[in-house]
């Protein structure tokens, strides 16, 4: 190590060892477990509202339930809610670990796990809520060609809820394109000129 501050690598290469980087992958690793919170818990609180939704109406002496089974966009929404919290349950764990350690190792085939994870849930979660608006848009407004009625008009109740929990999944999967940023980031980061000033560290 010179006076300087720059190192001299195996190579006879002036490194330099600012910490900047640190900062950088700090903030990094501080918004990435913010993220993935604000996931695991706005996925969760959608799939309660969502699967707890019902609503009974009685025509005449019958009586006719609305839940989310009588729709299966609703069911393949629940379903990805709960695969997308648990997962980013999982990886808030290891934020957290890393975190607390502060030296925890981030080699390449763990950064490609996080990113492909991230990338599957990303579409997942993204192809759910799109299935889930369009059903809701037929249920509000019908479809006249095709003689669908408008059955929110039946079950205000019932569509309010599936609404407001499809908007929690709309916000969780904004969250998730967010969080693919990062992670795309923390992987390539390990190709590139820096992998030697980072030392492999995130």
């Amino acid at each position: 190590m010179s006076s300087l501050g720059v190192g001299v690598s195996p190579g006879n290469v002036a490194v330099y060892h600012g910490s900047n980087l640190k900062v950088i992958d700090r903030r990094v690793r501080l918004a990435e477990l913010t993220l993935r919170c604000l996931i695991c818990g706005l996925a969760v609180v959608s799939a309660v509202l969502i699967g707890t939704d019902t609503q009974v109406r009685e025509f005449f002496t019958i009586k006719k339930r609305a839940k989310f089974t009588d729709m299966k966009a609703l069911v393949f929404l629940v379903i990805a809610n709960g695969i997308a919290a648990g997962y980013s349950l999982v990886q808030v764990l290891r934020c957290v670990l890393s975190m607390v350690k502060g030296t925890v190792l981030f080699n390449k085939p763990l950064a490609w796990a996080i990113f492909s994870g991230d990338q599957v849930m990303t579409y997942m979660t993204l192809s759910a809520v799109a299935a889930a608006i369009q059903s809701g848009l037929f249920a509000q407004f019908g479809q006249t060609e095709l003689q669908w009625m408008k059955t929110c008009d039946l079950y205000p109740k019932f569509c309010n809820q599936v609404g407001e929990g499809v908007a929690s999944s709309l916000l969780s999967c904004l969250s998730m394109v967010v969080l693919s940023a990062i992670s795309a980031y923390g992987l390539f980061r390990l190709y590139g000129d820096n992998k030697e000033k980072s030392s492999g560290r995130w």
